[in-house]
């Protein structure tokens, strides 16, 4: 019989795959200079990543308050500030007319920085095991939520987040 935490853990473990996929195809797509491979890519990234920062930020992370420091925490929402910095680098560089090996390099470089918070993050799923299944419970309602909702990772950093983004060189 499985619980809560485990259909969380689940999903949780299965969206930061997806994620994980589509980054690294993302490296070959830009290396290849394939543009439309890129363009796809990029768009998948910010359907994927949209929604599940979103209820993360809204559910998980506050839900985790009572178990790290809130200098973690606070952490926690700044590694999504440089996810969604390193987002509009890619989406700038995917637009220039001609992609040097300098642009290439930069790309795999802004996903290489992205890489890091995927596997990080996926972690937490063994910290949601100790925390009441009613909180559980709630973040499976708010992931819930921001899938219907749908926005996109920068729609939702211009338009829903709570707070801004703060820029990272």
């Amino acid at each position: 019989m499985t619980t809560l935490t485990d259909d969380f853990s689940a999903l949780f473990r299965a969206e930061h795959r997806d994620v994980r996929d589509a980054l690294l195809d993302l490296i070959d797509a830009f290396r290849d200079r394939d543009r439309d491979r890129i363009e796809t890519l990029l768009g998948r990234v910010a359907t994927l990543t949209g929604p599940h920062f979103r209820y993360e930020e809204e559910s998980l992370y506050p839900s985790l308050t009572g178990i790290f420091e809130e200098s973690y925490v606070e952490y926690l929402y700044e590694a999504h500030d440089g996810a969604i910095a390193r987002a509009r680098e890619l989406v700038a560089l995917a637009g220039r007319e001609t992609l040097t090996d300098d642009d290439v390099a930069a790309a795999v470089h802004a996903i290489r920085e992205i890489l890091p918070h995927v596997s990080d993050c996926d972690g937490l799923s063994v910290m949601v095991e100790v925390l009441p299944e009613a909180s559980v419970r709630n973040i499976l309602a708010t992931r819930d939520r921001t899938n219907e909702l749908g926005l996109d990772l920068l729609t939702w950093a211009d338009t829903a987040r709570s707070r801004p983004a703060v820029p990272h060189a």
